[in-house]
């Protein structure tokens, strides 16, 4: 049964006016269908939230070290098994070049993420970043989501505590919200095997955050998940965020089902996914940026989604691989990202992954570098 607007206009009020939702609250505006009242109340607290007369965008690139992975994620059509043909490791050489590329075109991030290689040792991952911040101290590392880090201690044996803290002092500096998928283990176990479960995943954050990191929180969602688990999902990072104000950012999308083993799943469309992101803004009044995932939507939803919650336009990347591998096409340059921003009243700026903004000078040389060819833009928000 359709929500009407009079059930859900005290909800709306109540976000509006800066009170917590619940768990009820949000599960009623997932089951109502009035997108623009929905809209308008993520607008309004994300303008309550970011009054300042700028949206923001970063400038990366996602460097995938390894494609081989024990996981077998149903979702995925970028990882090869161990034993697969098509699975390689980065030379060390090629993944520098990449660093340089970056850097070269005003980027001041990369984010590395792989998959879960059965044989590498804590040591290869610490001499990796210690290449990379040797070599471009300037840097930062968004790197190794829950998962892999979770298995980083199972092949080494290790506590996630000693994992996290050789990562550090190797030169890691913040960590992405990849692989949450929805932090429920009946959808976990029902789309992927040999993958951290929902308790461990958030549990790697809560250690981080408390050692002083920071990191993002994403949902891939429009699969096998229920409404219901939607909320569950955003319920679980509200409360670590409540713990550790660790989370910077919000990112969801929709899940891609071309070339995968869930390619009989319609693909959720963009009505799903504004209304989502901007519950996820009412929701998590406790993270601070919610960012627009234009990737799976294009350009215009993408834009689009800065009224429905974001004040962020996610990042310029020169380079992706995993969500490429499930048919997406959307490509954008780095004008088209500032006109977007512009086409709605605020000034671009580029920002850092602390979501501070950067100097004029990089601003400046990102604009006049103008990343090309086209087919090498893509953007996965993690």
């Amino acid at each position: 049964m359709t929500t009407t607007d009079s059930t859900i206009r005290p909800i709306l009020d109540k976000a509006i006016a800066g009170d917590r939702l619940s768990p009820a609250d949000g599960l009623a505006l997932l089951h109502s269908h009035d997108l623009a009242a929905i809209g308008s109340a993520a607008d309004q607290v994300s303008r309550r939230m970011h009054p300042e007369p700028y949206r923001t965008y970063n400038v990366d690139r996602n460097i995938n070290y390894t494609n081989i992975c024990t996981a077998v994620c149903d979702f995925c059509a970028f990882y090869r098994g161990p034993k697969s043909d098509e699975g390689y490791v980065l030379p060390r050489a090629e993944l520098l070049q990449k660093v340089e590329e970056t850097v070269a075109l005003g980027g001041n991030q990369i984010l590395m993420q792989g998959g879960l290689h059965p044989k590498f040792k804590l040591d290869w991952y610490e001499e990796l970043l210690r290449d990379i911040k040797s070599s471009f101290p300037e840097v930062n590392i968004h790197g190794f989501s829950p998962p892999e880090l979770h298995h980083f201690t199972k092949v080494n044996n290790l506590p996630i505590e000693e994992v996290l803290s050789r990562l550090k002092a190797a030169g890691l500096g913040s960590i992405p919200g990849g692989g949450a998928e929805i932090l429920v283990d009946r959808v976990r176990d029902e789309i992927t095997r040999g993958k951290v479960n929902s308790d461990d995943w958030l549990n790697v954050m809560r250690v981080w955050h408390k050692m002083g990191g920071i990191s993002t929180a994403t949902m891939m969602f429009g699969h096998v998940e229920t409404l219901a688990e939607r909320i569950e999902h955003l319920e679980r990072v509200r409360s670590l965020q409540d713990e550790t104000s660790g989370f910077t950012a919000f990112i969801c999308w929709t899940f891609q089902p071309d070339n995968t083993e869930l390619s009989h799943i319609p693909a959720a469309g963009s009505f799903e996914y504004l209304k989502t992101q901007a519950i996820a803004r009412l929701y998590l009044d406790n993270v601070p940026s919610i960012q627009s995932s234009w990737v799976t939507q294009g350009l215009k939803i993408g834009q689009l989604a800065m009224l429905f919650g974001a004040n962020d336009m996610g990042s310029l990347m020169i380079e992706e691989n995993v969500v490429a591998e499930a048919g997406t096409v959307h490509f954008l340059s780095l004008q088209q990202i500032r006109d977007a921003i512009e086409e709605l009243g605020f000034q671009p700026r580029q920002r850092d992954v602390f979501y501070n903004l950067v100097s004029p000078d990089l601003e400046r040389k990102a604009m006049e570098a103008r990343p090309t060819p086209p087919n090498e833009l893509v953007q996965l928000s993690v």
